[in-house]
């Protein structure tokens, strides 16, 4: 199995070069490669206007595209002829369910992943001629975000609780699980008796440990410890271990129960919201015969299209 960590610090015009010479040397030393796992990432925790605020904050979110997606990208392209000249292959990409739900606060992070897998599910079709198979596994956001770096922009006040605010931004729900871990709690020691939430006040959200609402950018990796990290990936390297190689691997796998749980959430809303509007939608479909079907009836509007379009 051939894994994939693309340097972030690499100009993007670097990384396909680079690419290009690391499958090389696999096909080397291996004389052909099997198995291509992406598995690059880090997320940018930011709202869309504390992306904007000034140069820095703006190049994160170029930053997060040339290292989630562009990457991922390059080394799949990458691969391609030498699959294709063996007739072979099985292309995996590690996503997030966060590729099936938007999350607040990580618009970039979502965009990205989006990209990448829009990008998979049309190359799929386009390499099946070469018996080269492509799968997508879609883990838990804690593996996504908790065994990757993580880089925080400063919060604007506006998007803060104390301000009304009552989107459930995900900077808070990370900072709670942060407060929690026992290599921040050794670097930064809470006073006694304090509570462990996510920042309510100015004045609390200042004096931390709250690491990504300070008003900096930080850029971190969460400190789990190796019994933590193992467990949190257990279920994640089981899944690609099971489909790796398999001769008729599914085209998209999410792991775990609350993984799948939320996804069927979201298609039965998609589905629900797709019902209640479908005359509306239907409405452009003039000859269609799902709109008869639904028992739509023609109006006067109707038929005069139809007759002029009968007539050109």
């Amino acid at each position: 199995m051939f894994f994939l960590d693309t340097d972030r610090k690499l100009k993007f015009k670097r990384v396909v070069p680079q690419c290009q010479a690391a499958i090389a040397k696999a096909v080397e030393a291996f004389r052909k490669i099997d198995i291509l796992f992406c598995c690059t990432s880090e997320a940018v925790v930011g709202t869309v206007e504390e992306l904007a605020a000034d140069r820095r904050t703006r190049a994160l979110v170029r930053e997060q595209f040339e290292h989630n997606f562009f990457g991922p990208m390059n080394m799949i392209k990458g691969v391609i002829p030498e699959m294709r000249s063996k007739a072979n292959g099985h292309i995996i990409v590690l996503t997030g369910i966060t590729c099936h739900l938007g999350t607040p606060g990580l618009s970039m992070y979502c965009a990205a992943g989006w990209a990448l897998e829009g990008f998979c599910d049309s190359i799929a079709y386009e390499i099946a001629p070469f018996n080269i198979k492509l799968s997508i596994v879609q883990a838990s956001i804690e593996i996504g975000i908790l065994t990757n770096k993580v880089i925080s922009v400063p919060p604007m006040k506006e998007y803060s609780k104390e301000s009304g605010n009552s989107a459930p931004l995900f900077r808070g729900i990370l900072d709670g699980l942060m407060n929690r871990l026992p290599a921040i709690r050794e670097q930064y020691p809470h006073s006694p008796g304090f509570e462990m939430t996510s920042p309510i006040s100015e004045a609390e959200r200042q004096s931390g440990p709250f690491l990504l609402s300070r008003d900096e950018v930080v850029s971190l990796y969460p400190p789990l410890s190796h019994s933590h990290t193992a467990k949190l990936v257990a279920e994640t390297v089981h899944a690609v271990t099971a489909i790796g190689g398999h001769e008729n691997p599914p085209a998209r796998h999410i792991v775990g129960y609350e993984g799948v749980a939320s996804v069927k959430e979201k298609l039965k809303t998609v589905s629900e919201e797709l019902e209640e509007f479908i005359d509306t939608s239907l409405a452009a479909d003039i000859d269609s015969k799902i709109s008869q079907s639904h028992g739509r009836k023609r109006n006067s509007v109707d038929i005069d299209v139809t007759e002029a379009r009968t007539t050109l």
